[in-house]
């Protein structure tokens, strides 16, 4: 294991922020169990309260462990993750409801980047939201997003150059057929092929 990854670890079990790359943007990076992370990253970023917060975790027994998995679910997982596609599913209570803005439902991912992928499955659930203000423009590198996060903010940024893909598509599996919520580089033409 990396310093680099030793040292994001030991910041979020201190209950602090971190900013890490994923294959899409750069995420901030809180425990998604810890109820003042979590708060700190929707103050952060300056984003309501009534809007969740998507998770970002390494496994499909991951995914198991906070929310409950459709087999339209199972099958999406199986075909698309890791990778830019957000599922959006039933939430097991073992989440706050403070992450999921008092809803029943959580945002997933499995991130297809390594770094990404080897912090949440030696850490478990982050949240994988944008390193940016709400609503603001997308920032695609650490040195853009250290100059609006002071270093009180966020404890360790993890630098794996710029990134500039687009954000993930948001897909809903609690219905049947599958809703797009926002479509980023999977298109709902190829989740339906799939499924």
């Amino acid at each position: 294991m990396s310093i680099q990854l030793k040292q994001a670890l030991e910041t979020l079990r201190k209950g602090q922020l971190i900013v890490y790359p994923t294959d899409t943007l750069y995420a901030l990076g809180a425990d998604a169990y810890n109820q003042d992370a979590i708060e700190a990253v929707f103050r952060l970023k300056r984003r309501p309260f009534s809007l969740p917060l998507p998770v970002a975790v390494g496994t499909i027994e991951q995914i198991k462990e906070i929310a409950v998995l459709t087999p339209l679910a199972k099958k999406i997982i199986t075909y698309f993750l890791p990778g830019s596609l957000t599922i959006v599913v039933e939430k097991k209570s073992v989440l706050p409801d403070l992450l999921t803005g008092n809803k029943k439902t959580v945002a997933i991912r499995i991130p297809n980047d390594v770094i990404a992928l080897e912090l949440v499955k030696a850490f478990g659930p982050l949240t994988v939201t944008s390193a940016n203000i709400h609503k603001e423009k997308t920032l695609y590198s650490v040195d853009e997003i250290q100059t609006i996060f002071s270093l009180g903010d966020v404890s360790y940024y993890i630098d794996d150059g710029p990134r500039s893909a687009q954000p993930s598509t948001i897909i809903d599996c609690t219905e049947d057929p599958p809703k797009i919520l926002r479509e980023g580089s999977i298109s709902l033409d190829d989740i339906v092929s799939k499924v």
